[in-house]
């Protein structure tokens, strides 16, 4: 009996995530890309990062669809979906491009299977993911050029990008070396609470470093605060597109960036970041105008 209770208090122990081997590809990887970007940001025209963002966001919505359509390829639909994401993320630019882009999309998208020789059920399953794939990605990464043409924005977008890397990075390492309590096993089963601590602590500190290097017009609260919240919405981010990969039976979106997965895969957590980002920004400054 003593042996069997022992056996018993050993299985409700914690037992250690699986750790993956650290890729140096991933070093590769962002030694190429940040400088890059980096300078994209800094010395170029917002339309010009516009155009970055739209690439790159057009990569990511192209890995959704094929997510969503299997082993088909609905060319029409996907078209259409490539073209109306662009439009909204250049609508930060031109707004009155925003509600043309939006009903010309969804038009479109909606006379698809009166043309199409698939089932109804199909073509109405392939037209909802379709406009879909243009909210979820096209509203998200529009923010990221509004947040560009704020006051200051070139340093705003660093900042976004700091905080949210430091995030995920932080909680890749230190999930990947000391994770054992796992965060949500049936969606993501190497998210672990330890790895969230520890993206947590590195976002709390790359917003008070960007602070003190390159945006003091940020309060000590701010970083606090941004540094929680874009880690919270970040991870939610994420295990929402690993519930959609999950859910088509997927490991990674791609591979496109080595040691990163796909492109979608790389800005899972700034879809949500990146709005609640510039909300905050926006309303804060306006609170302290009224103030």
């Amino acid at each position: 009996m003593q042996d069997h209770k022992a056996g018993g208090d050993q299985q409700a122990e914690p037992k250690p995530v699986a750790t993956p081997r650290f890729d140096p590809r991933r070093i590769y990887t962002i030694l190429v890309l940040v400088p890059l970007l980096y300078a994209v940001i800094r010395y170029f025209p917002p339309l010009a990062f516009s155009a970055v963002v739209v690439v790159a966001g057009a990569l990511a919505l192209f890995e959704f669809y094929r997510l969503c359509f299997n082993d088909r390829s609905p060319s029409w639909l996907i078209g259409i979906g490539l073209t109306g994401f662009a439009g909204l993320v250049f609508g930060a630019h031109w707004p009155g491009i925003i509600v043309p882009t939006l009903l010309a999309t969804l038009l479109c998208i909606t006379s698809v299977p009166l043309l199409g020789g698939s089932p109804l059920e199909q073509n109405l399953r392939d037209s909802a993911m379709t406009l879909f794939g243009v909210l979820y990605l096209g509203l998200t990464l529009s923010t990221i050029s509004m947040t560009r043409l704020l006051p200051q924005g070139e340093w705003l977008i660093i900042f976004l990008l700091l905080v949210t890397w430091a995030s995920d990075t932080g909680a890749y390492y230190v999930g990947t070396l000391y994770g054992r309590h796992r965060l949500a096993p049936t969606i993501s089963p190497k998210k672990t609470f330890e790895g969230l601590v520890g993206g947590l602590i590195s976002a709390i500190i790359a917003g008070y470093a960007a602070r003190w290097w390159f945006l003091p017009e940020l309060s000590g609260f701010d970083c606090l605060i941004l540094g929680v919240l874009l880690t919270i919405v970040g991870l939610w981010g994420d295990l929402a597109e690993s519930a959609m990969k999950r859910s088509a039976g997927m490991k990674d979106s791609g591979g496109i960036l080595p040691g990163h997965g796909g492109m979608l895969d790389r800005l899972d957590s700034l879809l949500f970041t990146a709005p609640v980002f510039y909300y905050y920004v926006t309303m804060a400054s306006r609170l302290r105008v009224m103030e």
